[in-house]
């Protein structure tokens, strides 16, 4: 047997793949970095994790390992809903708040848009 055997990191067993399983998930945490969504400073982890089983006469071991990835969630986003009745028919209506009266121009031109009514069905 050769004397000078090139011992390798348990990282580097299963042809690579346990490094590869750690890359992708860095690549999955460096997204979320980028992402304009999440909070920029929230902390990231990536977490490996290696289970030995050995066999009964001692001389295997499987080796199972999992990489995961702890992101930052993306930031909340917020709207506010008005609770009405429709001037016409007196049905109640649910419609997302806009911040002018539609169909009034603003300064730069730009003209309010009808505020969205939500589709719901009552119990």
């Amino acid at each position: 047997m050769n004397e000078q055997l090139d011992k390798k990191s348990i990282l580097e067993m299963s042809m690579g793949a346990i490094l590869e399983r750690v890359d992708y998930e860095m690549g999955r945490v460096l997204d979320n970095i980028l992402d304009v969504n999440t909070k920029p400073t929230g902390k990231r982890k990536i977490t490996v994790s290696l289970e030995l089983i050995p066999s009964a006469d001692r001389k295997t071991i499987t080796v199972q390992t999992t990489a995961k990835s702890t992101l930052v969630p993306t930031d909340p986003v917020t709207t506010s809903l008005f609770i009405t009745n429709q001037p016409a028919t007196g049905e109640m209506v649910v419609a997302e708040m806009v911040p002018q009266v539609p169909g009034q121009v603003a300064m730069d031109g730009s003209e309010q848009e009808y505020p969205k009514i939500l589709n719901f069905k009552r119990a």
